[in-house]
């Protein structure tokens, strides 16, 4: 985990916080936290890539990592493991529909979805995150209910972020 104070975690708060507001109107700061937060850490390729198959490989396409939620007809241990998963692919699609919307379009992020329908499979595994609303989920359920209502919005303001990124120099490299 990238600490609090590291230079690059403040440096996604801030763009994140600005571009949100300036571009979205949004000021919420439990949103911009988070964004900036998922960003810091999907700079480590191994959170970006943390579902594992069976052999321990990193799974990058869409399709295994619905597998890896299912408890039922997939490979997910328990419904907390599920959980777990599809936040991971919510996570994973907000960041790559609206950071790198090119890769996606060529298939370097969603291996075997199209953008479309990874803003879609982001959505749901936000929406069923929500889902998740009692015993220790209940305060956290309804802040993805939001994530997947917002979708579009904030994949659009990761667009404004990547574009201030780039108009900054920030080198960002795809992993």
């Amino acid at each position: 985990m990238i600490p609090e104070e590291h230079a690059l975690r403040q440096l996604f708060h801030r763009t994140v916080s600005e571009c949100y507001a300036e571009h979205l109107g949004v000021h919420d700061r439990e949103v911009t936290s988070y964004v900036a937060d998922l960003l810091t850490e999907f700079c480590v390729v191994e959170n970006l890539y943390c579902i594992r198959d069976a052999e321990g490989r990193a799974v990058k396409e869409m399709s295994k990592m619905l597998a890896a939620a299912d408890p039922v007809n997939g490979t997910a241990p328990s419904f907390d493991a599920e959980r777990k998963v599809r936040k991971h692919i919510g996570d994973y699609a907000l960041f790559s529909t609206g950071m790198f919307p090119e890769a996606v379009q060529r298939s370097r992020f969603a291996g075997d979805t199209s953008f479309l329908e990874m803003v879609r499979t982001g959505k749901e595994s936000y929406y069923i995150v929500s889902q998740f609303n009692l015993f220790e989920y209940q305060s956290e359920a309804p802040f993805f209910a939001r994530l997947a209502e917002e979708f579009e919005t904030y994949m659009y303001g990761l667009t404004k972020v990547r574009g201030e990124l780039d108009r900054m120099g920030t080198p960002l490299y795809l992993m």
